[in-house]
């Protein structure tokens, strides 16, 4: 990555609206560059979810930028307080509410988004969980113009990374961060001179996908082995997990392989689709003959205790 050109014009000034390791990183980038951040808008923690990533407020702090936490929409006051600072630009990287209007038009130059897919391609929410879901081979991140809907403005920046056959969200969304960081760093130089190049973000070629449950991870053993894995990759901790219920419990697939041929023929080749306990292995057969290797599970009521086969032998069948 090239840094920002000798010979800038004067910093120009930002407010960012950030959150998660997207936002961290990218506020990085944007000081790291040179631009001028007057303000950090960010969320609160929630203290009932995983605090898995870096907090945006942390990296504001670090560097003495006042920060205001923001649950909901933006009060009249706050929105009054954005637009006194008069900035070049208004970013936001995986802020987690759509930002009004007034915000974007506050920005002297432009209002700029990062979304963590290749638009026009999975637009909308969970775009990292939703392309391992359909089991796509590379996704990135794009910098695009904001505008009232949603993922819909010009493309600025772009930056793909693959998508391995094993990967898990978790694993996908670190590439993306990375994407994000390098699409920003190498388009900053001419933002920093004032320049916003674009291009179309065709809408008609892409996609749109909404958010997801906690409860939309529920496997049926019924569908093809890859759609099953998919799944399961799609939502492996520290996202909610794909689950099944087994003796009375709801049981979280933490870990899970396509089964090697050797150990998928120890799999009763009449037994019915879902998991069986064989020896120390527990293996799934699929509505297409395909299996599985769950090689970690959870009890629900339990996360982050793997089962031994003893305890799954009293929940799941086992082979003869």
């Amino acid at each position: 990555m090239n840094p920002p050109r000798a010979g800038a014009p004067a910093a120009l000034h930002a407010v960012v609206f950030a959150y998660h390791n997207v936002g961290a990183r990218c506020l990085r980038v944007l000081l790291a560059g040179g631009m001028r951040v007057d303000l950090v808008v960010t969320h609160p923690d929630d203290p009932d979810e995983n605090l898995w990533f870096e907090r945006v407020a942390d990296v504001a702090a670090e560097h003495g930028i006042p920060v205001l936490l923001v649950e909901q929409q933006l009060s009249d006051d706050e929105l009054a307080r954005v637009r006194a600072l008069q900035p070049d630009y208004v970013f936001s990287f995986y802020f987690r509410r759509m930002l009004p209007a007034a915000v974007l038009e506050s920005a002297r130059l432009a209002a700029l988004n990062m979304h963590g897919s290749l638009l026009p391609h999975y637009r909308g929410r969970a775009p990292v969980n939703w392309a391992v879901l359909h089991g796509e081979r590379e996704t990135g991140a794009t910098l695009h113009l904001m505008q009232a809907k949603p993922d819909a403005g010009d493309i600025v920046a772009q930056q793909a990374v693959p998508i391995l056959p094993d990967d898990t969200a978790r694993e996908v969304f670190d590439k993306v961060t990375v994407a994000a960081e390098i699409a920003l760093w190498q388009v900053l130089p001419r933002l920093l001179e004032g320049e916003v190049p674009r291009r179309p973000n065709r809408l008609e070629q892409g996609s749109y996908f909404g958010g997801r449950r906690p409860e939309d991870g529920r496997i049926d053993w019924t569908r093809p082995a890859a759609q099953v894995y998919n799944l399961m990759r799609a939502v492996a901790p520290p996202y909610p997990g794909a689950f099944f219920e087994a003796g009375g419990r709801r049981l979280l697939v933490a870990r899970a392989r396509i089964a090697a041929s050797a150990l998928a023929a120890r799999l009763d080749p009449l037994a019915a689709p879902g998991p069986q306990l064989c020896g120390s292995f527990l293996l799934a057969r699929c509505g297409d003959g395909g299996v599985l290797h769950l090689q970690q599970v959870w009890d629900s009521a339990q996360p982050g205790l793997a089962l031994d086969p003893q305890r799954l032998a009293r929940l799941v069948p086992s082979s003869s």
